[in-house]
């Protein structure tokens, strides 16, 4: 299936590319997840100010963007299972698809941690103005302390696996000229 109009940009993946909803899923995960990465980075170095202020500014808004976004992505990832593009041998198959389950994994647990611990919090929560939880006198701690706990630390092991993923492609495209990025960016 393409897009009306256009006899090379299809919209599900196939065994030669991936579709225009994988690659807008990934490209905008990867965006998000990036500005959200940079001002926490900032914030470590910098401490608060105007430049982490900017990047840090609507961190909870994209958080749940992300999860929202990530659980497309996950659905979109198992329906089209059979139809993506090979990984290689079967060892190395097995690898990519572990790598990515971790990937999945990460980016819905890290941004749901968040949204649990502002549920359970006092201060309610509302992304983007739309009110999920209204603020509440006291806090419903195991949500609180599960989200403490997970967050921040998955957030880096998440960054650490997205900087691998980066470089695995880095390598396909440096070392093994397969066209990996090019599937995913749309150009092969």
């Amino acid at each position: 299936m393409s897009l009306p109009g256009s006899s090379r940009t299809p919209l599900l993946d196939t065994q030669d590319s991936y579709g225009l909803v994988t690659r807008a899923l990934h490209w905008s995960l990867a965006v998000l997840i990036l500005w959200q990465l940079t001002g926490m980075g900032l914030k470590l170095l910098l401490g608060d100010g105007a430049v982490t202020d900017f990047f840090r500014g609507h961190h909870g808004d994209l958080g749940a963007l992300i999860f929202v976004l990530a659980l497309a992505r996950v659905a979109w990832a198992v329906a089209m299972r059979n139809r993506r593009p090979a990984h290689g041998s079967k060892l190395q198959a097995t690898v990519v698809k572990l790598g990515h389950a971790a990937l999945y994994v990460l980016i819905v647990m890290v941004p749901l941690a968040a949204i649990l611990r502002a549920i359970g919090g006092t201060r309610g929560f509302a992304p983007f103005g739309i009110e999920i939880s209204a603020p509440r006198e006291a806090p419903i701690e195991w949500m609180v302390a599960l989200g403490n706990s997970l967050h921040g630390e998955a957030g880096w092991v998440m960054a650490a696996l997205i900087a691998g993923h980066v470089a695995m492609v880095a390598l396909h495209e440096g070392v093994m000229r397969d066209g990996t990025l090019k599937r995913m960016a749309g150009r092969a």
